[in-house]
């Protein structure tokens, strides 16, 4: 079943509301920032996330996989940096 933007973008959502609990609990959070075309998820890291030495191996296991588990069809998942 091919999903469209906006149910994407829901499960998207609905895979950080998983993830969130385990950054919260080291200080950290995480938002959405952007889906370009349907394939790559930008997010942004918040609070202890964005310092931590182990945030690049955190994105790719740990929110890459869920929210691949939610969105079969995102490739790549990217952290984009605070400013």
């Amino acid at each position: 079943m091919q999903m469209d933007s906006q149910q994407i973008e829901d499960k998207v959502l609905e895979a950080l509301e998983e993830i969130r609990p385990f950054l919260a609990s080291d200080g950290g959070d995480i938002s959405l920032v952007a889906i370009e075309n349907d394939k790559k998820v930008k997010v942004k890291l918040h609070g202890a996330c964005v310092s931590c030495t182990v945030n690049q191996m955190t994105l790719k296991s740990g929110v890459e996989m869920t929210i691949k588990k939610y969105a079969p069809q995102i490739e790549e998942v990217v952290s984009v940096e605070p400013i």
